[in-house]
């Protein structure tokens, strides 16, 4: 399981005998160019598994060597200012956009520009532009409040780094439904929600364990020996 940036999603591969850990940097083949991923899971899949997949898994290229990791730093080097020129071109056309972060294809063919937005925004003319200005196939990608957190991060009400920019990386669909489930929907939504200012993702983490709980503990007022 690979990661290209904090606020994507994860991508399949194949290591095939390339012997990898967690956290190891790795040089792919995708369907827009080459890129540099992180390993952030691995896992083994049957033959019926690797078959039932609707496409096949592209290999690892190579595990990122000394070079590679200097050729993704120096890449970076030019990061803020072509931030900071996005929000100047952003602010010229007025657009309710907010700008997050900015990625670096490996091979330098592509800039994606990653904002949040209340709803939908109509950003053809400011695609032109930042084609024209930075020279490059650019993407914009619409991301979420929950994953700017990611890239930011914080401490949360328990004391430690947020679960969601730590370990915690399929949050699913966290409804207060949960809530009800923990029997926490009461105690209002400033103490439920986390610093994203959406609910916790620590509902959602601890549900299953709630359910198990719902199902086999004895009913409140039922009398026990």
């Amino acid at each position: 399981e690979v990661q290209f940036h904090p606020w994507d999603k994860t991508y399949n591969f194949s290591v095939h005998d390339l012997q990898l850990i967690i956290g190891d940097y790795v040089i792919l083949e995708t369907k827009l160019g080459q890129e540099m991923g992180r390993v952030i899971g691995l896992k083994e899949l049957t033959d019926a598994e690797v078959s039932a997949l609707p496409e096949p898994l592209k290999p690892v290229i190579r595990k990122a060597n000394k070079e590679d990791l200097e050729q993704a730093l120096e890449l970076k080097k030019n990061k803020t200012k072509i931030f900071n020129e996005c929000k100047a071109i952003i602010k010229k056309f007025g657009l309710p956009i907010k700008l997050v972060d900015v990625h670096f294809s490996f091979d330098d063919t592509r800039i994606t520009f990653a904002f949040i937005a209340e709803g939908r925004v109509d950003f053809r003319e400011l695609l032109k532009e930042l084609n024209k200005t930075f020279k490059r196939i650019i993407r914009l990608q619409q991301i979420g409040i929950r994953d700017e957190i990611k890239i930011s991060g914080d401490i949360g009400a328990c004391g430690r780094n947020l679960c969601c920019q730590s370990f915690f990386k399929d949050l699913g669909n966290i409804t207060s439904d949960l809530a009800e489930v923990q029997q926490v929907a009461h105690r209002g939504s400033d103490r439920l929600s986390g610093v994203c200012g959406r609910l916790k993702c620590c509902l959602s983490y601890e549900s299953k364990l709630y359910n198990e709980l719902a199902d086999n503990l004895p009913m409140l007022g039922e009398k026990v020996k």
